[in-house]
């Protein structure tokens, strides 16, 4: 994010620096610490975490994630504050902005990456104005699921934001369309021996997509894209995991090699 949009200092009795409003606790105490938004009920709703250097676009992105049904534990203004505060809010996800204080280069990708050494199993979602595939390439190079890299636009869908949040959770990989279709593009043979409609199911396979929903999204059956998707793994030399995020991230890794 750009400089203009930082946070400014916090309240005073806050959290860390950029944190935002303080709120009071589940208990009423109204104890101090980052902004929390508290949305725990009976049907416990994902707890996120979320860090982005810009005050409208981090409180515009709580909002829009409570109404998409999600817990947001905490907020921060920068990545080094969400990384203090990680072991004791313990979210099931974290929601970073790629590009935020001091450099505002990097950041949030070297936050991701701190977070998942601190937490392992945590869920991964970075946002970016633009596409930056190297970014994307980073938080995949672990091999791992459970991420996610999305242009900032996408969030403004309610249904793409909660599938993607919900996916990343279970342990699924969300690209990006642009980002998928960029990587592709970075590769000659043998993507070259695959028809259109396989080239179209494999883009469709990397951001995430089941067979089934594939099906429903090309408005043919489901043993029609099952052929295709053994065609591809054939033509690529992929082994098919049978796990809809671990075949994700075997394209992935093909196309990063």
């Amino acid at each position: 994010m750009s400089g203009s949009g930082a946070a400014g200092p916090a309240a005073p009795g806050s959290g860390p620096t950029g944190a935002g409003r303080t709120v009071p606790g589940r208990d009423g105490s109204g104890a101090t610490g980052p902004s929390v938004v508290g949305m725990a009920d009976a049907s416990a709703p994902l707890r996120v975490a979320v860090a982005d250097d810009s005050v409208l676009l981090r409180e515009g992105l709580v909002r829009v994630l409570a109404e998409a049904g999600v817990e947001v534990v905490a907020s921060y203004g920068d990545g080094d504050a969400l990384l203090a505060e990680l072991p004791r809010i313990a979210p099931d996800l974290v929601v970073l902005d790629v590009r935020m204080p001091p450099t505002f280069r990097d950041e949030g990708v070297r936050a991701a990456i701190r977070a998942r050494e601190l937490m392992p199993d945590v869920g991964i979602l970075l946002l970016s104005q633009y596409v930056e595939v190297v970014y994307a390439q980073e938080l995949l190079a672990s091999g791992r699921g459970g991420v996610g890299y999305l242009l900032k636009d996408r969030v403004a869908s309610l249904d793409e934001l909660r599938d993607a949040v919900t996916r990343i959770a279970a342990g699924g990989t969300v690209l990006d369309p642009e980002v998928v279709a960029q990587l592709i593009g970075r590769r000659d043979d043998p993507l070259g021996t695959l028809t259109p409609r396989e080239r179209e199911v494999l883009t469709l396979m990397a951001e995430g997509r089941t067979n089934a929903a594939i099906a429903r999204g090309m408005f043919v059956g489901t043993g029609a894209v099952e052929k295709n998707v053994t065609s591809i793994f054939l033509k690529l030399g992929l082994d098919d995991s049978g796990s809809d995020h671990r075949r994700v991230l075997a394209v992935l890794a093909w196309l990063q090699r």
